[in-house]
């Protein structure tokens, strides 16, 4: 292998992971629930599971392919392991009868990266984009497996290379040369190509081309470990599926063609053609493993979870958990789920608030993965809640849902924002950390104090959304404490100011110090917000009066 070969090899396999993670963003961006809904009907059945993997491989010409879309489905959060299984067992089907069901070679990499940059390209409307993210990512997936496969096609030339392929009729040999050479092409269909023109020319017999292809079908589960790798625990749940299906399948039929006159039967089912009975062969293997441990999937989901051990990280669903469309057939149900949204959206902003203090007090201890997967769900709850809440005040609503829904707008974007301020405060987290910048105990105290009155005051805020209190005294209590927050925002940066003149502190620390408290006094200022929406007008006036 010379260094071309080699460089070849690692572009492909860069363009290869690239496109994964680009393919996967883009389908949990997608429109998440319908298409979970999808593939819950048609993986529900196994035997129907099976034919989807089957059909999608044969469309596709790639198990590899179909194997690493699944792996992505599962890290996205739209397909369970459960269901996985079936399309994996079926992807294994589809490769064996590609050459059937395609006449015609087409060159998918390309045609999906077109694709993916025509919508991207052809507007700002966020479904076409979000389809050619998807499209994008599989075309560079596909140009990144052929990328591979040709840097490792010389070695089809190569004699030493078929030499190799020709002597291993040791079933042990045989299982590891055939694995090796299909995970260093990447690609089953190109090592069975190889080991049919080799048994074209007469130079291995079907009695060893059968350990080599058995071998195979192990080699071939190296592109979806490849993808499983960065994922999550159940994505790398679902490769490590393909790979058991295939080793479970290898050594029950190298243990058969051992003891059984497998060869002779296979003969008999194909004549002479050497080329006819290698195939017959791949499909034989793939089609009885499938029919012998589809049934038992639950007890490989098990193993699976057996060797990868570990949880993964709480992952808030991107859809709406609580309304459907449907619901507006009636409305008062509809603004009341509407409002269950908004509720799940407040606790989402509450749970990051926390958190983002509790990263800048000590960031090294803290992963922002489940904060990141929050604050992308406030944002796409935003958005959603808003749209159905204009739809909603077209609609008939009695006098107290229409205040309601009035109410939600606001409470919607001071949510949002609040969810806004806290990724700064994780940015500031940040800096710190990278900085190595500590500021004095005396000033670490003074943020906690104002973080500790701003956190109560938007405990109180969201509570008083959540249960919709418009008494006037407990609303007060929120306005006395933005009113303190302000005051003390205020005195604080003045003490800090102090200290950065007399060089006590340094500028670039003062800029941060005033940064989070400016954070924080706007974090008040929308929590004041908040406990004002679910007053009505009347009810302020009221309130003035006592004031």
């Amino acid at each position: 292998m010379n260094a071309m070969m080699l460089l070849s090899l690692l572009a492909g396999l860069g363009m290869f992971l690239f496109g994964i993670n680009q393919m996967g963003s883009g389908l949990e961006q997608a429109a998440g629930p319908k298409m979970k809904r999808l593939l819950e009907v048609l993986t529900k059945n196994k035997l129907l599971a099976v034919l989807v993997g089957a059909l999608v491989t044969g469309i596709i010409q790639s198990s590899s392919a179909t194997t690493v879309m699944v792996v992505g489905f599962v890290n996205a959060g739209l397909l369970e392991l459960s269901r996985a299984i079936g399309v994996i067992m079926g992807a294994n089907i589809g490769t064996t009868v590609t050459s059937l069901m395609l006449s015609v070679e087409m060159d998918f990499g390309m045609i999906f990266t077109a694709l993916g940059a025509v919508c991207l390209l052809a507007g700002n409307r966020s479904g076409l984009k979000t389809l050619g993210q998807i499209a994008m990512g599989l075309g560079i997936l596909f140009v990144g497996m052929d990328t591979m496969t040709e840097a490792m096609r010389p070695l089809r030339d190569w004699q030493a290379f078929r030499t190799m392929m020709a002597t291993a009729s040791n079933p042990l040999v045989g299982v590891l040369v055939g694995a090796g050479v299909t995970a260093l092409l990447q690609s089953s269909s190109a090592s069975v190509g190889i080991l049919q023109a080799l048994a074209g020319s007469g130079a291995i017999t079907l009695e060893a081309s059968l350990f080599i292809l058995f071998g195979q079908n192990i080699g071939t589960c190296v592109t979806a470990m490849m993808a499983s790798m960065g994922a999550t625990h159940t994505a790398k749940r679902a490769a490590v599926v393909h790979l058991l299906f295939n080793v479970l399948g290898t050594v029950m039929f190298v243990l058969l063609a051992v003891f059984l006159p497998v060869s002779e039967w296979i003969r008999a089912a194909a004549g002479d053609n050497l080329r006819l009975q290698i195939a017959v062969s791949h499909i034989l293997f793939n089609v009885t493993t499938t029919v012998v441990l589809l049934p038992m999937s639950a007890l490989l989901e098990k193993l699976a979870y057996l060797v990868v051990r570990g949880k993964d990280p709480e992952k808030e669903p991107m859809r709406l958990k609580h309304f459907d469309v449907l619901l507006f057939s009636t409305p008062p149900v509809a603004v009341q789920q509407l409002f269950r949204e908004v509720q799940r959206m407040a606790t989402l902003v509450m749970r990051n608030y926390h958190f983002a203090m509790q990263y800048y007090f000590a960031p090294k201890e803290l992963s922002l993965d489940e904060f990141n997967n929050r604050e992308e769900v406030i944002d796409y709850l935003n958005e959603q809640i808003t749209h159905y809440l204009i739809e909603a005040e077209g609609l008939q609503l009695n006098s107290a849902d229409t205040h309601l829904v009035g109410s939600l707008f606001h409470v919607v974007n001071d949510l949002e924002r609040i969810g806004d301020h806290s990724e700064n405060i994780i940015e500031i987290g940040t800096t710190r950390k990278k900085g190595k910048i500590s500021f004095s105990p005396k000033a670490e105290h003074e943020i906690e104090d104002l973080a500790g009155r701003v956190t109560q005051m938007l405990e109180k805020s969201i509570h008083i959304v959540d249960k919709q209190i418009t008494d006037a005294d407990i609303i007060s209590e929120v306005e006395v404490l933005e009113s303190q927050v302000d005051d003390l925002a205020i005195a604080l940066a003045d003490h800090h100011m102090d200290r950065v003149k007399n060089k006590k502190c340094t500028p670039k620390n003062g800029m941060l110090y005033l940064d989070m408290l400016n954070n924080l006094e706007r974090i008040a200022d929308h929590a004041d917000n908040l406990a004002t929406s679910v007053e009505r007008p009347e009810h302020r006036g009221e309130r003035l009066l006592l004031w």
